[in-house]
Parts: structure tokens; C-alpha cells; sequence
């Protein structure tokens, strides 16, 4: 293997980590930390971790701050607000394209998990709930996402999905936001099984407004 390809294995392997470090929560919001604590961190040379450090900084997830490290994005108002109406804005497109191509494969077992965790979550059994609730979260996100059929706009999802990874870890998931949140998943569900884009844009629009108002920002 010659040293080209070596060195962009390793800084392919380095951004992994640091992905998963958003994802995991390791990297919290609004975190400072120096660039040798990140090599610990994410068990990479040094010259790898600056180029995961340069594309997560080209993405808004980190920032450099001269002669003081890095710091991850914070869970502010504003950037709850641009990354939720982000996701809002590609949400709906992805339904309004699966309800044209009539594409609806996979959709029945994410209404099955989510009616199972809602179930779960009313008769108050929160052991490992936060987690599970984030996983289920994401399968009716992704289901959308997935219904762009374009991939520039599907690699700005999975950008702003670990935006909101970051600010999803500030705060866990409450029992009464989860069952508040499965029961708006579910209104989303049933537009896209009735093959009605207006309701799918509404309700996906009030899951946008409860998500906001869960965060304490003004819709």
C-alpha cells in the first residue's frame, strides 16, 4: 500500500470516529477541547485527525478557535431552529416524492416499532428508553430522506442528522416528549398511507413546531 492511500484510509477512519463521537454523544455541544485531546479521543495520527477536524469544520459541527482549540457547535436557539426547519424543509419533499412515486416499501414495520415504543413509553417502562426513542426517531427520518431519490440532497441530510445528534445529547428524551413525539410520527405515517401530501406537509410542519417548543424556541 503506498503512502497516498494510507493516509486517506486513515483520515477516512479519523472521520468515522469523529462521527461517531457526535452520534454517541462522547463530543458534547458546545464542548472545547485541544486538537492532541481529539488524537486520544479518536485514536488517530495527528495528520488524519486535522483533516476529520477541516471537513467537520467545513460542515458547522466544528469550530476552530485560534490558540484555543476546537469547539464543538452549540445547542443554541438558532441552530436548533436552522437544523430542525432543515430537517423539516427535506422531510417533506421525501414524503411528497414517496407519495408520487407511491413508494411506501419498509413502512410498515417503522409504524410497528413506533407504535410498540409508544405503547412502552404510556405505561411508563423507561429503562433504556432515551436511546431507543432516538433510534426510532430516525427511522421515519431516514425513511424520508431516503425518498429524495437524490444524493447531494440525501449527504446535506445525513450532514444535518449528525447536527442534530449533537443537540439531541444535550437533553434526553423525556417520557412524555417521546409518547408527544411517536404520536406526531405516527400522524406523519398515516398522511403518507392515505397518499396525501398536504397532510404529510402539515404534520410533519407540526412535528417541526413541537419539536421546537420541546427545545423551548418559539415556532
Amino acid at each position: 500500500m503506498n503512502k497516498k492511500i494510507e493516509g486517506e484510509l486513515l483520515a477516512d477512519r479519523a472521520q468515522a470516529a469523529l462521527w461517531n463521537a457526535f452520534r454517541a454523544g462522547t463530543l458534547r455541544e458546545g464542548e472545547f477541547l485541544s486538537i492532541s485531546q481529539l488524537v486520544d479521543l479518536l485514536d488517530s495520527p495527528i495528520a488524519a485527525v486535522r483533516d476529520a477536524v477541516k471537513h467537520a469544520g467545513s460542515k458547522g459541527l466544528l469550530i476552530a478557535l485560534p490558540k484555543r482549540g476546537l469547539r464543538v457547535m452549540e445547542a443554541n436557539p438558532e441552530s436548533i431552529r436552522r437544523c430542525l426547519d432543515y430537517r423539516m424543509v427535506l422531510d417533506t419533499a421525501g414524503a411528497v416524492r414517496r407519495i408520487e412515486a407511491g413508494n411506501m416499501d419498509g413502512l410498515d414495520l417503522i409504524k410497528a416499532e413506533h407504535a410498540d415504543l409508544l405503547t412502552v413509553a404510556k405505561s411508563d417502562r423507561t429503562g433504556g428508553m432515551p436511546q431507543r426513542a432516538i433510534k426510532t426517531d430516525l427511522t421515519l427520518h431516514d425513511f424520508l430522506a431516503r425518498g429524495l431519490g437524490n444524493s447531494l440532497l440525501t449527504d446535506d441530510y445525513e450532514t444535518n442528522r449528525l447536527r442534530i445528534a449533537i443537540i439531541q445529547n444535550a437533553r434526553p428524551f423525556l417520557r412524555d416528549r417521546i409518547v408527544s413525539a411517536m404520536e406526531e410520527h405516527l400522524a406523519i405515517i398515516a398522511a403518507l398511507e392515505a397518499g396525501d401530501p398536504i397532510a404529510a406537509a402539515e404534520t410533519i410542519r407540526v412535528h417541526f413546531n413541537q419539536t421546537l417548543r420541546w427545545w423551548g424556541v418559539t415556532p
